[in-house]
């Protein structure tokens, strides 16, 4: 059982705080990488971090589980926190997340493989390309890192 599961036994499904990480992933071409999730929509690659793990290392973590892609060193882009990030789950849990937004580079030439748990599609879009319905905070994350980061 997973840190998060042994709190929501102590607190039902009153709202948490949670930590997570998302990575912006650029290719050698300069095209970024979005993840579908069997709800339709894209996103970046990341997750909640766990007791015994760094943000950078639960940002690796998280991009190669989900899509198999190994990434280079991470930059620190941004912290998402607020209002915003309220999310409640279909069974009733509730939580804010404070999220670390990194950007990285892949490591050499790498096609993404979907994990097919929490990934249906991966695949590298050009920044003029991204997705239709690409919810806005994050389309805006990934133009704010892209003018980070050395391509």
């Amino acid at each position: 059982m997973g840190y998060i599961e042994e709190i929501r036994k102590l607190t039902g499904s009153r709202p948490l705080l949670l930590t997570g990480v998302g990575v912006g992933v650029l290719d050698d071409k300069g095209r970024v990488f979005l993840k579908q999730g069997f709800d339709g929509r894209w996103g970046l690659p990341g997750g909640f971090m766990e007791l015994d793990e760094t943000a950078e290392e639960a940002g690796r973590r998280e991009v190669l589980e989900e899509t198999g892609i190994e990434i280079d060193g991470l930059t620190l882009v941004t912290v998402v926190s607020g209002p915003q990030t309220f999310s409640r789950l279909e069974n009733g849990d509730e939580y804010y997340s404070v999220t670390i937004v990194y950007a990285a580079h892949a490591s050499g030439d790498q096609e993404p493989k979907p994990d097919g748990k929490e990934t249906a599609d991966a695949r590298f879009f050009l920044p003029d390309e991204l997705p239709e319905g690409l919810n806005q905070l994050i389309r805006e994350q990934i133009f704010q890192y892209l003018s980070t980061i050395e391509r």
